[in-house]
C-alpha cells in the first residue's frame, strides 16, 4: 500500500511543481517519447536476461506491491510449528516425524502454518535438513556451514531480479537522451518553420530527458531497492531457522532452541519473550518433563 501511496505522492509532487510554474500538461504527452524510452527498455532487458530470470523478476516486483511475509506473526507462527516439531521429536523420537518432514503438506504440524507451506522454498529448507538429523549422525558444525552455503545460494537468487531492474533502471536517463537526441534532429530538419512548432519539438525533445530520469529515480530505481530490502528480509527469517535447528541437533531443549532464534530476529519484527512463551506454551503440545537431561536429536 506504501508503495502505492509513495508513486501518488511522486506523480502528484511533480506535476503539482510543474503547474504551479504554470506549465501546461499537455506539453508532456508525448506518447512517441514514451514509447522510445518505454519500448528500448524492455528490449534491453530480452537481451540482457534469460527467460528464467525475466519471469522471477516479475514475481519479485509484484511482491513489492503486496503485504510483507515476514512479520512479528510470521515469525511467532514459525515457532510454534518448530517447538512442536522439535517437541514431537524429543518425546517419541527423531523417526517420529519422519511423516511430517517427508510431506510436509499432510503433516498436522505443518498444515497449522499454511502461509509456511506455501512458501516451498522454506519448507524445503527445514525439511531437508532435518532429513539429515533423522538418517545420519550429522555434527552440528558441519549442517550449519551446508545452511550457511544455502542460504547464500538462496539470497544470491533472490537479488538478481533486483540487480536486473536496477540495471533497467541505470539505463533508463541514457535512453532519455536518446529520445532527446532523436527529438533535436526532428527541430533541426524543421528549421525555418514557425516559431511556434520548432518550441513544440524542442519540448518534445526534452520530455524524452524528463521522463527517463523520472522513470529511473522515482520508480523503477526504488522498485528495485524495494526487492532488495525484501530479500534481506527473507535472508533474516532463514537465518532464525538455521539459528533454532542448529540449536536443536545440538542438543538444546525445544524452548531453549526457539529463544535462541527470537534472539536472531531483528528488533524491528522481534516478539517479546513472554509473546514466544505464550505461543508455544500455551498451545503448544505438552513438554518434555521438568529436569530431563538434555540430549542432542538422535541418529536413526
Amino acid at each position: 500500500m506504501l508503495v502505492i501511496v509513495g508513486m501518488v505522492l511522486v506523480i502528484a509532487a511533480v506535476l503539482g511543481g510543474f503547474l504551479m510554474e504554470r506549465g501546461h500538461l499537455l506539453v508532456l504527452m508525448q506518447p512517441a517519447e514514451l514509447i522510445i524510452i518505454g519500448g528500448a527498455a524492455a528490449g534491453t532487458l530480452l537481451i540482457a536476461n534469460p527467460v528464467r530470470l525475466l519471469k522471477e523478476t516479475a514475481a519479485r516486483a509484484a511482491m513489492v506491491f503486496g503485504k510483507s511475509h515476514y512479520g512479528k506473526a510470521a515469525y511467532l507462527a514459525a515457532f510454534k510449528m518448530m517447538y512442536d516439531l522439535l517437541s514431537k521429536a524429543r518425546r517419541t523420537g527423531m523417526l517420529s516425524i519422519e511423516a511430517d518432514i517427508e510431506t510436509p503438506a499432510e503433516s498436522p504440524i505443518f498444515q497449522a502454518n499454511p502461509d509456511f507451506l506455501k512458501h516451498k522454498d522454506h519448507c524445503d529448507f527445514v525439511c531437508d535438513t532435518l532429513r539429515l538429523a533423522v538418517s545420519n549422525n550429522a555434527e552440528p558444525f558441519s549442517v550449519d556451514q551446508m545452511l550457511e552455503l544455502d542460504m547464500e545460494v538462496r539470497h544470491h537468487g533472490a537479488t538478481e531480479p533486483a540487480g536486473t531492474l536496477s540495471a533497467v533502471a541505470d539505463s533508463l536517463p541514457g535512453l532519455g537522451i536518446v529520445a532527446a537526441v532523436l527529438g533535436v534532429v526532428i527541430t533541426m530538419s524543421a528549421l525555418g518553420g514557425p516559431p511556434e512548432a520548432i518550441g513544440h519539438k524542442v519540448a518534445a525533445a526534452l520530455v524524452g530527458t524528463f521522463l527517463g530520469i523520472l522513470l529511473c529515480y522515482g520508480f523503477i530505481g526504488p522498485i528495485g531497492s524495494h526487492m532488495t530490502k525484501i530479500a534481506g528480509e527473507e535472508r533474516d527469517f532463514l537465518h532464525v531457522l538455521r539459528v533454532v535447528m542448529i540449536a536443536a541437533i545440538k542438543g538444546d531443549p525445544p524452548i531453549i532452541a526457539i529463544e535462541m532464534g527470537r534472539r536472531a530476529i531483528p528488533l524491528h519484527d522481534r516478539p517479546s519473550f513472554v509473546e514466544v512463551e505464550a505461543v508455544c506454551r500455551g498451545e503448544a503440545s505438552a513438554t518434555p518433563a521438568e529436569g530431563a537431561q538434555a540430549e542432542p536429536i538422535p541418529a536413526a
